[in-house]
């Protein structure tokens, strides 16, 4: 990745300053908010990134999108499929490789899905991340409730991420190999995840280096929520990525996904953070960030709280731009109306860059407006 640090001037002074008082239109007079084709690729995000950025977000499907009244949103939703492809060079499943979609019966695999966003992406030329292998959270009832000794829970494992991995070989650039293993006071979670509490805390290593000789070329990484700043969890992650490091174990990066909420203050040192595992030789990088706000149902949010979050995701994206191996920046769905955050967060919601008709919102031209900053001698995509 070429080095960003003369950037930093370019992104600090031009970068959109969104004041709470502004009104919504006056903070961005000259763009028009309507819906772009497909293939006016001038206008996207995309193609303002820098070329060693990859800018990205999760495709919808899976988990909470089976309960709701509408069909698989990637399947069916051209529109959606049109902007997914305009806008982003990065794809991650939202649910579509967790365990309860992928590995639904024991020795039953449901690729079905995941085949069709990675033959997409290919089409369009996105890479693509894998999320997740190991996770204490959605796994199928098979595993959880099952009674296997400790060598069949061990071979379980190393079977799916050797599938799982194995069959997108080549094809699936990086991986959230171990998710949110991590309790908020750094202590790991022994109660909860199965295979810490019933396997011990070295199966992690097992983790990466299965998924390493299933994938030799793809570059491995921990992923967490709440580890945007300097605090326990983090730090938990700084110790203990060096000490699997020197025992041979092919840890390759840290991901900081970024669930925010105007409720809380701004991160204020999520890149000195990055810059700490920067410094340990990893790649960083923001996998799933969205910004809620507190939304009454039946209610759109104030010109003040629009530009509240469109200030948050600029800012999250001026700290990856600034970290020299921060190598992408996820936004966890782009429209409201696949939106996972008000099915989850009671009152809170208009959480992505889009609104429901897939028109923009001030967050969008705020992430437009830092990309274009950090990428002079930018090229098509």
């Amino acid at each position: 990745m070429q080095v960003r640090s003369s950037l930093a001037a370019a992104v600090l002074a031009s970068a959109v300053l969104l004041p709470a008082a502004v009104p919504v239109h006056a903070a961005q007079p000259t763009r028009a908010p309507g819906i772009e084709k497909a293939s006016d690729r001038k206008d996207t995000l995309r193609w303002v990134a820098p070329q060693d950025l990859e800018i990205g977000t999760a495709v919808a499907g899976g988990g909470h999108h089976e309960t709701q009244p509408y069909p698989d949103p990637f399947t069916y939703d051209q529109e959606y499929r049109e902007r997914l492809a305009a806008e982003f060079s990065s794809v991650s499943p939202e649910n579509q490789l967790k365990w309860e979609f992928v590995h639904p019966e024991q020795g039953t695999y449901r690729f079905a899905e995941m085949d069709a966003i990675v033959d997409f992406a290919q089409e369009n030329k996105q890479v693509v991340r894998g999320h997740t292998l190991f996770w204490h959270s959605q796994n199928p009832a098979w595993l959880e409730e099952g009674d296997f000794t400790k060598d069949e829970l061990r071979a379980i494992l190393k079977d799916h991420i050797q599938t799982v991995v194995g069959r997108y070989a080549g094809k699936i650039q990086q991986w959230d190999v171990a998710n949110e293993i991590f309790n908020e006071d750094g202590t790991l979670r022994t109660t909860d995840n199965i295979w810490i509490r019933e396997l011990g805390p070295d199966i992690i290593a097992d983790a990466f280096r299965w998924a390493h000789e299933a994938d030799p070329k793809a570059t491995l990484f921990f992923n967490d929520y709440g580890v945007e700043g300097v605090n326990a969890k983090s730090n938990a992650y700084l110790e203990l990525i060096p000490r699997l490091q020197a025992q041979g174990v092919p840890v390759d990066g840290f991901a900081i996904q970024g669930h925010l909420s105007t409720r809380y203050g701004f991160p204020g040192d999520l890149q000195a953070n990055l810059q700490r595992f920067d410094a340990l030789g990893l790649e960083t990088a923001i996998t799933e960030i969205d910004v809620r706000m507190d939304v009454a149902v039946g209610t759109s949010p104030t010109d003040a709280q629009l530009a509240t979050q469109a200030s948050y995701y600029q800012r999250a994206l001026e700290a990856c731009v600034l970290v020299e191996d921060c190598n992408s920046f996820t936004i966890w769905g782009f429209t409201d109306k696949y939106s996972w955050v008000p099915v989850f967060f009671t009152g809170e919601g208009e959480a992505t860059v889009m609104w429901d008709d897939f028109t923009r919102k001030p967050a969008y031209y705020a992430l437009q407006d830092t990309l274009e900053q950090a990428s002079p001698g930018r090229g098509h995509r």
